[in-house]
């Protein structure tokens, strides 16, 4: 059984769908999740799915908070799903290609500090991109810089709005980043 800790600061949606296609496939592994922010509905996904989830704030984190829970809890693999907090050199540096991230465009296009969620979407829009998608990689001292591990595409219309460029990144989100993540942790 592998030991997988779930960073996010939002809803929580990669993470429950994480957690669930390993709970169909019935692969057994330890969940924990982490969030920096008392009011994120992936606390209520953590309750519902019957995974421990705690709190960890920006100011606890400034001051080591998050290193020291993240060596008590020991993972195999720490997961940021819209965790938007710049990782601590800290902990990449005693966790080595042990913590991913997933970016909602091609990178190297549309990463770097403030650009995540609805803003990559407007941005892929606004430039009139043809294509988009997701990046999987490595996390590393800076935004979305780290190694890209798996990449995946989708087409962008002339017409679509970066709501509906929203929609095609999530299926690609939700199809891949388990499948990535299941075979990280085989290898």
């Amino acid at each position: 059984m592998k030991n997988i800790v779930i960073l996010a600061s939002g809803s929580g949606s990669n993470a429950e769908n994480i957690i669930g296609y390993f709970r169909k496939k019935n692969i057994l592994h330890q969940f924990h999740i982490i969030t920096n922010k008392k009011d994120a509905f992936v606390l209520e996904r953590a309750k519902k799915l019957g995974v421990t989830a705690e709190i960890i704030t920006k100011k606890q984190n400034d001051e080591g908070v998050l290193e020291k829970r993240l060596l008590e809890l020991n993972p195999d693999l720490i997961v940021l799903a819209g965790y938007l907090l710049l990782f601590p050199a800290g902990i990449v540096q005693q966790f080595p290609n042990k913590i991913i991230n997933i970016h909602p465009a091609l990178l190297p296009k549309y990463g770097g500090k403030g650009m995540y969620g609805s803003f990559v979407h407007e941005a892929v829009v606004a430039n009139n991109e043809t294509e988009t998608g997701i990046s999987i990689h490595y996390v590393s001292e800076l935004y979305d810089e780290g190694a890209v591990i798996f990449q995946a595409k989708t087409s962008v219309a002339e017409n679509d709005t970066p709501d509906d460029v929203a929609q095609k990144v999530h299926q690609l989100e939700y199809e891949h980043f388990p499948k990535v993540i299941e075979k990280l942790l085989s290898d």
